[in-house]
């Protein structure tokens, strides 16, 4: 088992160098295919989960003093890790831009982001009101 003597020895970070190396050597062998960068990013989003619901959960402090010290290291080195999920609306901006010089104003994203946004106001004019 590592400890954090180790980590800030400078050996986890050449290990965990190594690691972020062979993930992105990974994602350019696969740049071009959405489909195989879609699954990494979701095995990474796994992994993430199953180590953070698992073997962090496992190793959380027991005591007041190294609860404190764990969180004040969490808040002086970045903050708590996150994966942040693309919105759909970002994701479509590309399409839209694209489609806007071959198909006018309303390319295939624009026409979904349009529809979605009609399909809301229609909801909204629809709605039951208090009364």
């Amino acid at each position: 088992m590592k400890s954090s003597t180790e980590f800030e020895s400078g050996q986890w970070q050449y290990e965990l160098q190594a690691i972020a190396t062979a993930v992105y050597a990974f994602a350019q062998d696969c740049q071009g295919d959405s489909l195989a960068l879609l699954a990494l990013l979701r095995h990474l989003e796994d992994m993430h989960r199953e180590l953070r619901d698992g073997i962090f959960q496992a190793s959380l402090p027991d005591n007041r003093q190294a609860l404190y010290t764990l969180l004040k290291d969490i808040e002086a080195k970045g903050g708590w890790p996150y994966i942040e999920r693309m919105k759909l609306q970002s994701f479509l901006v590309k399409f839209s831009a694209e489609a806007t010089g071959e198909q006018g104003s309303r390319g295939a994203g624009g026409a979904l982001l349009a529809g979605e946004q009609e399909g809301r106001r229609a909801g909204e004019e629809k709605a039951p009101t208090k009364g």
